[in-house]
């Protein structure tokens, strides 16, 4: 999500920049600048389109979504775990089916991360960045 919040203002500030060096041309009559001003009307005629093209407001909506959606059921089976455990069986297994039904729901929208963030978030826990003990009761 960082990285996408990066691009999406990099992709709304820019074409701002762009159209003020292009249209500085009315203020600059050297022709030497004719180049970067050309260059700089077509990113910031360019960007918009790409910025809406790649759908970023919808991604950044979607995986912000996704991920309170996630971050709310881990929350649910650590207290079906801990709580749940002192439940009936067939009240416990009622609860777990519950919870596994909106799990594949989440799963159907969420998107798949690049696979560089993968390797690096791989990385980080091999070196014991985070800790799994409140999973583990």
């Amino acid at each position: 999500m960082k990285e996408v919040r990066v691009y999406r203002i990099a992709f709304i500030t820019l074409p701002i920049v762009c159209g003020s060096i292009a249209s500085a041309r009315v203020l600059v009559k050297d022709p030497t600048f004719d180049w970067l001003v050309a260059i700089a009307a077509l990113v910031a005629g360019l960007f918009p389109a790409i910025f809406k093209a790649l759908d970023l407001d919808v991604s950044l909506k979607s995986m912000s979504d996704s991920a309170h959606r996630f971050e709310t059921l881990r929350d649910r089976f650590r207290q079906a775990a801990l709580i749940g455990a002192t439940k009936p069986l067939p009240e416990l297994e009622k609860e777990f089916t519950e919870l596994m039904a909106r799990m594949d729901e989440a799963r159907n929208g969420s998107l798949a991360i690049p696979e560089r963030h993968f390797n690096k978030a791989q990385k980080k826990v091999r070196k014991g960045h985070y800790d799994f003990a409140v999973d583990a009761s």
